[in-house]
């Protein structure tokens, strides 16, 4: 059984439960205490104000409250509220009247017979008062009812939007890896053959990483740090003397699970933008993590021809990524980027709470 239907079962229950109690109580057994002999007429009575009463609560549940107050009526569903009550009190009032129920009383010695006994009201206000009572019970009980309605749609469809977000992002993040990626190994096939067989190869793991690792939400951080490695070993093939790679990998005790693809970025921008086929530069990866934490620490040798590039933005994957943090681990994270020009570096730090 699913567990809606399971829900609605328990609600059913309870709402079934809640009657037979009212009904016991307050129409059965309060006049069965007052003791002497009630003619069958009486309960006969009872049992369809009891009725009629249940049949207010659901007529106010399921159609005033949903199709008038909610939809800002509110006049009308108090002018509802009052005519449905009388209407109530006149149905019970002609009730005891067919039954001749007060005859039958003052023979069952209920009540005594006095002379001149002024009139009956035209209106029961006890009956009239029980209406109102069902009345705001109702409108209470469906108004919460609806607000928490409310708040669970708006919760799945923020989940649906975030959900949906998420994958467009990874759309764009991994398509813009790719493009970057097959270029520098169509550059390689012109230099050296083998270099760029072992390069498709260790693509070829990648893309499998990315095709079936990354379609869970999350993935283990030594299978990331691998992904992050064969990314490494296959920026170097194209990478001159000059340029000294250093990758410190984190000494994984217990595997954590982050978000697939987070870290590549931030990679994937030090190679991007730190490197000179003239220059001498440096890229240095730092990660570092326990049981309650993440984090990268990333420099990178900057110059003057992709300085305004750096101060632009970083490109689709970084942005990307920066939007993935706040969605994935809101309040959860620290990044700071930082360029020093005087020392002509760039440095990225992050630091993810995972619990």
């Amino acid at each position: 059984m699913k567990q809606t239907e399971r829900n609605r079962l328990f609600t059913f229950l309870v709402h079934i439960m809640l009657w037979l109690l009212f009904g016991l109580l307050l129409l059965f057994y309060l006049p069965w205490t007052w003791g002497g002999h009630l003619p069958p007429e009486f309960w006969i009575k009872q049992t369809i104000i009891f009725v009629l009463l249940v049949g207010v609560y659901y007529l106010n549940s399921l159609v005033i409250v949903p199709h008038v107050l909610q939809r800002n009526r509110f006049l009308n569903f108090v002018l509802a509220a009052i005519l449905v009550s009388v209407f109530v009190t006149y149905l019970a009032q002609s009730t005891e009247k067919v039954l001749h129920l007060q005859e039958l009383m003052d023979k069952a010695g209920q009540q005594r017979r006095i002379e001149n006994r002024p009139e009956r009201p035209v209106i029961d206000m006890f009956m009239l008062l029980m209406s109102f009572l069902v009345m705001g019970i109702s409108t209470s009980i469906a108004a919460v009812q609806n607000w928490q309605r409310d708040a669970r749609e708006r919760q799945l469809l923020e989940q649906q939007k975030v959900s949906s977000e998420l994958s467009l992002l990874k759309a764009q993040i991994n398509p813009h890896f790719f493009f970057n990626t097959l270029n520098n190994i169509y550059a390689l096939t012109h230099i050296d053959i083998e270099s760029s067989r072992n390069a498709l190869h260790k693509l070829s793991r990648m893309m499998r990483y990315v095709l079936y690792e990354t379609q869970a939400p999350m993935t283990f951080l030594s299978k990331e740090v691998s992904f992050v490695v064969d990314y490494i070993e296959l920026m170097k093939l194209r990478l001159t003397d000059k340029v000294k790679v250093k990758f410190d990998p984190p000494e994984i005790v217990h595997d954590l699970e982050i978000a697939p693809m987070l870290l590549l970025p931030f990679v994937e921008n030090a190679f991007k933008h730190g490197i000179s086929s003239f220059e001498p530069g440096y890229i240095s990866i730092s990660i570092r993590a326990d049981d309650k934490s993440l984090e990268l620490d990333m420099r990178n040798s900057i110059y003057s021809q992709n300085r305004t590039i750096l101060e632009e933005g970083s490109g689709i994957g970084m942005s990307n990524t920066r939007r993935r943090l706040d969605l994935l681990y809101p309040e959860r994270y620290k990044l700071e980027i930082a360029e020093n020009r005087d020392a002509g570096e760039f440095r990225v730090s992050l630091k993810i709470f995972l619990l």
